[in-house]
């Protein structure tokens, strides 16, 4: 099928950004999405034009590298990343927008690559415990109930593309912080750092600049690992706890 795909281009961070349409003939639907930028940029050097920028690593919906806005929706139509979202999802002659992440704490670098270490902030504040692992223990050593088991399993499986800020009205991070928080918060290892995790990695995202969350869900409804809004409910309570009493 031919594609026509309209690229946000931008040489550099302190550079003026525009749209660029590229024709894109002979897409096979069984390619990626990255598959085809591929493709496109082997054109593009042929031509002795500037490649695309974009971000990639595993390319296996593992690292969230990858993640871009398309046609309007972070990582595109279907709630996947963008590196396992396939051509076949889309039809012949469609026309594709594909941005970067718009967010100002997230700021573009080159093209549809940007700067996503504002979370590596937030994790620093406080994604940690000070509880001694040495070896392995045993698997029934730390008893855990099979409901906070689970709820802190779905928040590990964050894998932090940020695709929950580029979607949010707000460009809030909060379905990311209270992740992290949350899959601490419910093991008995991360309760020494319980109350003053929240209140500082809250205090980060806001000091990062991301915007108040207001719940209207968008950034569950493309988060490509399905974390549950009601995760920011845990954030909420836990960080409500904290601040009514800080030191018990």
């Amino acid at each position: 099928m031919n594609i026509t795909v309209r690229v946000w281009r931008q040489a550099g961070p302190d550079e003026p950004g525009k749209m660029v349409s590229y024709d894109v003939p002979d897409v096979d639907e069984h390619m990626s999405f990255l598959e085809m930028l591929d493709v496109l940029n082997e054109r593009l050097t042929t031509r002795g034009e500037d490649p695309i920028a974009f971000d990639s690593d595993c390319r296996e919906g593992i690292c969230g590298t990858c993640g871009v806005v398309i046609n309007g929706v972070a990582h595109g139509p279907q709630q996947t990343t963008t590196c396992q979202l396939h051509m076949r999802s889309f039809s012949d002659g469609d026309v594709l927008d594909i941005e970067p992440w718009r967010a100002d704490p997230f700021p573009v670098l080159k093209d549809l690559v940007v700067d996503r270490s504002a979370f590596d902030r937030i994790i620093a504040s406080g994604g940690f415990i000070s509880a001694p692992t040495g070896s392995a223990p045993d698997a029934h050593a730390a008893p855990v109930a099979k409901a906070d088991a689970d709820h802190a399993f779905d928040a590990a499986t964050c894998i932090g593309c940020g695709a929950c800020v580029a979607a949010c009205p707000t460009g809030s991070a909060m379905l990311f912080t209270a992740a992290k928080v949350t899959h601490l918060g419910l093991l008995p290892q991360g309760q020494p750092e319980r109350k003053a995790r929240v209140v500082e990695m809250v205090a980060t995202h806001d000091e990062e600049g991301f915007g108040g969350c207001t719940n209207i869900g968008e950034c569950a409804a493309v988060c490509p690992k399905g974390i549950p809004l009601e995760t920011i409910s845990r954030l909420n309570r836990d960080l409500l706890g904290a601040l009514i009493r800080p030191h018990t």
